[in-house]
């Protein structure tokens, strides 16, 4: 509860007071005071509840980019994970695909010329 709802509620509270007043001392001046600080009391009151309301909403959407920007932080660092993983993969199955190839030479070249006339065979326009 902030300032502007204290100060609404007693002042709708002193209008009540203000018209009930006049209406038993029949002023019908004071009945008419006592209703504006009701309607302003009630204005300032309402006031006051949006303002908390506001600053709860702006609380609330703080709260939720502080966990987007862990999540995300996180989603990131798993990124990062995975991928050197599959640099660290891709970089060990080279270097055995270099040394297999190097090793087999005669089967290597064998395989290329292979994939070299199946896709020129594929590549052809009359099959």
């Amino acid at each position: 509860m902030n300032r502007d709802q204290i100060r609404g509620a007693s002042r709708h509270l002193k209008g009540r007071a203000q018209t009930a007043i006049g209406g038993l001392a029949g002023d019908p001046a004071r009945q008419v005071r006592g209703a504006v600080n009701q309607v302003a009391g009630g204005a300032q009151y309402a006031y006051g509840r949006a303002r908390d309301q506001a600053e709860d909403f702006a609380e609330d959407g703080r709260h939720l980019a502080h966990e987007v920007r862990e999540r995300a932080d996180s989603l990131i660092d798993d990124g990062r994970h995975y991928a050197e993983a599959a640099r660290h993969r891709v970089t060990t199955h080279g270097r055995r695909a270099v040394r297999y190839a190097d090793a087999n030479r005669t089967t290597t070249l064998l395989a290329f010329v292979g994939v070299a006339v199946a896709l020129g065979w594929l590549a052809r326009s009359s099959r």
